[in-house]
């Protein structure tokens, strides 16, 4: 069962996007792909909201999201997330284990 977690942080002036940029140059990221568990860690930016970045953040089970909750690195996200003024909004997704039903396939290229 995997957990997927969808955070979108929102600010002013570009914000945003500099919290992320700054989550990539600081090497919090590199550290946080590193941490036994972690399937994804990457930053999307919606077309239609130049002030939002979406973090998906994908983990293999609640225990590897637990111990991430609890490392150092966590300390330094919210440290940014002040420095930024940032405030989000987060969705949470269980994974299916039965995969993606027949019917749905056919719409799927690749």
């Amino acid at each position: 069962m995997t957990i997927t977690i969808n955070i979108y942080y929102t600010g002013e002036n570009g914000n945003a996007k500099k919290f992320a940029e700054e989550m990539i140059s600081s090497g919090i990221v590199d550290n946080i792909r590193a941490e036994s568990g972690n399937i994804r860690y990457e930053y999307f930016f919606p077309m239609e909201d130049s002030e939002t970045v979406l973090l998906i953040d994908c983990w293999e089970n609640q225990h590897s999201l637990d111990l991430h909750h609890a490392s150092p690195m966590m300390g330094q996200i919210m440290k940014l997330r002040e420095k930024y003024a940032l405030s989000m909004k987060v969705e949470r997704y269980v994974s299916d284990e039965t995969g993606i039903p027949t019917n749905d396939r056919k719409f799927i290229k690749g």
